[in-house]
């Protein structure tokens, strides 16, 4: 049935299948049940050929390829796949992902703070403001939407174990990057947002549409806490290496 309003975007189909499924250019692409998905760069391609990764499918897209990559380790087989941004095609991504068989998907990335945090601290997101479009097609329409209970835990148990500090938050979504206005920023901020990413209302919303467990952590970057002097700070980038290889002990103690 279809959820009619005023506002498209608002219009839910939560019956009828889709017209191109998420697998329809890999059909036969069977991936592990594990998966971590990045916003880190080059550095998880240059993990992935250190470590001798299988390169299981390529997307081709017109401004370049993602490839998905399968980590073949001791125990159990991880998939890694390093992430366009902007929650609509991160989504069409991971929707092929978990249409293929990833079941436990972390995410990482870095985020921007609208409170006056330090670069590079770890945040572990407990919910998300769905101020983003793509979220709208997998799931009715809310305000937030909560994060899954288990890879949160997997997540902070991983940083206790390792002495790492960090904290939880409600993350801000959005596709807006430009739109980020100063009165914007100062609502979100009342309304107990910390940080603004692009991302991960919409992937916990497409993981949740398709049975598929949700968790991300964050890492500073940017600071928008002082709205009239927007500072870039060294955007994340030392925390890079590190997000990657915490992911991935993440998913190895995920049970």
């Amino acid at each position: 049935m279809i959820i009619k309003n005023e506002i498209p975007i608002l219009e839910y189909d939560d019956a009828s299948p889709e017209v191109i499924a998420p697998t329809h250019d890999c059909p036969d692409l069977k991936l592990p049940e594990k998966c971590l998905f990045a916003f880190l760069g080059d550095v998880v391609h240059r993990y992935a050929e250190e470590k001798k990764a299988e390169v299981v499918q390529e997307f081709i897209t017109v401004s370049h390829i993602i490839k998905v990559y399968v980590l073949h380790e001791e125990k159990e087989d991880i998939c890694l796949v390093q992430s366009t941004i902007g929650s609509a095609a991160a989504s069409q991504i991971i929707d092929t992902l978990v249409s293929s068989g990833c079941k436990k998907v972390i995410a990482v990335g870095s985020c921007g703070v609208l409170a006056d945090i330090p670069e590079n601290a770890f945040l572990v997101p407990e919910r998300a403001l769905r101020d983003e479009g793509a979220s709208y097609h997998y799931l009715p329409a809310s305000r937030y939407i909560d994060l899954d209970r288990e890879p949160i835990t997997a997540i902070e148990e991983t940083f206790k174990k390792q002495n790492l500090p960090f904290v939880t938050c409600t993350t801000w979504s959005t596709d807006g990057f430009f739109r980020e206005t100063k009165d914007m920023v100062k609502y979100r901020l009342e309304e107990g947002c910390s940080v603004v990413e692009m991302e991960c209302s919409a992937l916990a919303a497409c993981c949740r549409k398709r049975g598929a467990k949700f968790g991300q952590f964050l890492f500073t970057a940017d600071s928008l806490a002082n709205v009239h002097d927007y500072d870039a700070r060294s955007f994340g980038t030392d925390s890079h290496e590190k997000a990657l290889l915490l992911g991935l002990d993440v998913l190895r103690n995920y049970k």
